[in-house]
């Protein structure tokens, strides 16, 4: 039987059920690194590895527009997003986020969340206990903002934090989670917009070349401005994923506890084991379990055929987890990335390729310099983690420690000023 005429079962509900653990199960029975089924009644492609990477990530093989589904759409990215364009619109859209990128934007955007973390500390000090996950969601959504030039109260910084979080924690569920992302992403987009409006009308004001500003003045592909609802989209689009650092800020937390021998050269401050750190956590970690886009054309992958439309998903999780790479892949060892500098399509939490012109994340420079400057700050807390299920489930996407770590005596370090660090925008290259 040819590979045109080979039965492909559908895969969608072992998927739900398996969460991370789903690609790579299927990665180690088949004979190589590709696995041919079907997802979303498509047929599938599921590939890994560098060169896979850059096969996936090159145009004219993969395309995203139409490859997100609507209920990813509706919460995660939202419509009419970056995700989700192609060739020159996706280029011309891009440059709207390619301030990211430069070493001053992510130094200004680790500056605004680290003094909201610096002023947030006194008050976590005077409660009995505070759960980190929350605390950090918090404080990223109030540091992006500022540092976006969107104005938001700190009073109502918790309850923004709770929607950007929900959005992230719905995209790929059903049920409660995914209504909840729904009825946030809403309620933000309405927000956004109303703001992207008084700015435009002069009553309100957005800060010179802030994301706000850019927003509001950029011009498409077809040289028209954005409507109020792109507008609001994509200023979404810059502050969310910030906030979803907390996810980070977890998984350094319980790092710290399980492997505390890493506290002490993480609290020196020293750049380069910051830096391996923060790499290390984002590839240990689970996050994104995988990433998909359509075939451009009738498609051939080491023997094995993929039809013009058909799914093309690049193996996220499995790769950051594969052991012809890392070698001990299950063993969190920062000092991998001492011995041996990330390499741009091996390292893919976020994605890989060029940032600059592909689709790998801009904002994986913030994320790695804000995570670099809070995971310092966190080794030089002061606190205790007591009793709690600090399990981290894979069937649940994306997953977390199931406490969100607790922590309770939390006390600022005493008689040390903090450093600010955060070389993210060096990242991977």
């Amino acid at each position: 039987m040819d590979v045109l005429s080979r039965p492909l079962i559908d895969r969608t509900l072992p998927l739900l059920a398996e969460g991370y653990a789903w690609l790579p199960n299927r990665m180690r029975d088949s004979t190589g690194p590709v696995v041919r089924t079907r997802l979303l009644g498509r047929p599938a492609l599921a590939l890994r590895g560098p060169e896979a990477v850059r096969f996936f990530y090159d145009e004219r093989n993969v395309r995203r527009h139409r490859a997100i589904p609507e209920p990813v759409l509706a919460t995660l990215f939202g419509h009419e997003a970056v995700h989700t364009l192609d060739g020159d619109a996706h280029r011309a859209r891009k440059a709207l986020f390619l301030p990211l990128l430069t070493p001053d934007r992510v130094a200004g955007t680790v500056e605004r969340v680290t003094e909201a973390w610096d002023e947030a500390v006194p008050e976590w000090s005077r409660r009995g206990s505070v759960v980190l996950f929350d605390e950090a969601s918090t404080v990223l959504t109030l540091g992006a903002h500022r540092w976006a030039g969107i104005p938001l109260d700190d009073s109502d910084a918790g309850a923004v934090a709770r929607d950007m979080i929900a959005m992230v924690d719905g995209f790929a569920t059903a049920g409660p989670r995914h209504l909840r992302a729904r009825r946030a992403r809403a309620r933000q987009e309405d927000r956004l917009a109303r703001l992207v409006r008084d700015v435009r009308s002069g009553e309100g004001a957005a800060p010179a070349d802030s994301m706000l500003d850019l927003v509001c003045r950029h011009r498409d592909a077809d040289g028209e401005p954005f409507d109020e609802k792109k507008a609001a989209v994509e200023l979404l689009n810059v502050v969310r994923p910030t906030a979803a650092v907390a996810w980070f800020v977890a998984f350094t937390a319980h790092a710290l506890h399980r492997w505390p021998q890493h506290r002490a050269p993480l609290a020196a401050g020293d750049p380069a084991f910051t830096t391996a750190f923060a790499h290390e956590v984002r590839r240990f970690y689970p996050f994104a379990p995988f990433l998909g886009g359509l075939a451009a054309r009738d498609l051939m992958w080491r023997g094995e055929w993929i039809p013009a439309g058909g799914l093309v998903v690049l193996d996220v999780y499995g790769q950051n987890h594969d052991e012809s790479l890392w070698g001990d892949p299950y063993a969190f060892r920062p000092q991998r990335f001492l011995e041996r500098p990330a390499q741009r399509d091996e390292l893919i939490p976020q994605g890989g390729g060029d940032p600059a012109t592909g689709h790998r994340c801009p904002g994986e420079g913030v994320t790695l310099g804000v995570l670099e400057a809070l995971a310092v700050r966190l080794a030089r807390l002061e606190y205790t983690v007591p009793e709690q299920n600090l399990t981290i489930p894979l069937n649940r996407v994306p997953t977390r420690p199931h406490s969100g770590v607790l922590l309770t005596g939390v006390r600022p370090p005493a008689g040390r000023s903090e450093a600010r660090v955060g070389r993210g925008a060096e990242a991977v290259r």
